[in-house]
């Protein structure tokens, strides 16, 4: 379940578990939104199709920001037979650039080194990057999706 919303405009910290449709729900508050949801539904489905069974979504996307810029995405690498993944999807060339052409938004292993101390990007997604204060992010299991 997805939580309010805190007074900081960001998820309480922690990591909310949802299903695809409570994602839709909560996020597909106007077109815009509706058009990143597209991608990153397109994202999900290749990452699944490769052996990925969690996905953590973060970024302004998930913020109480009326018109988020894209949305940012982590996903577990555990299981995932890089062969079969989108290459786009481990292109990390001009700033993702092909990544948000395909699909609107950046994706990047949970367990990679953010490049920012030694944290992995699971780690670094929970923090807010202007005021290092923890916040939350969404959980997605594509063994359910639908």
């Amino acid at each position: 379940m997805i939580p309010e919303f805190a007074a900081d405009g960001n998820l309480p910290p922690g990591i909310h578990w949802a299903t695809w449709e409570e994602i839709c729900n909560r996020f597909a508050t106007s077109l815009w939104r509706r058009c990143l949801l597209f991608g990153l539904r397109a994202a999900v489905e290749s990452l699944r199709n490769a052996g990925c069974q969690t996905v953590y979504v973060d970024g302004s996307f998930v913020t109480a920001i009326t018109e988020p810029n894209d949305f940012d995405v982590c996903w577990d690498e555990k299981g995932v037979d890089f062969n079969k993944l989108d290459p786009v999807l481990l292109n990390f060339d001009a700033k993702r650039a092909a990544q948000k052409a395909k699909f609107g938004g950046e994706f990047f292993p949970a367990g990679w080194p953010a490049g920012i101390g030694d944290r992995v990007f699971l780690d670094f997604f929970q923090t807010d990057k202007e005021t290092e204060a923890q916040k939350g992010i969404v959980a997605l299991n594509l063994g359910g999706l639908q």
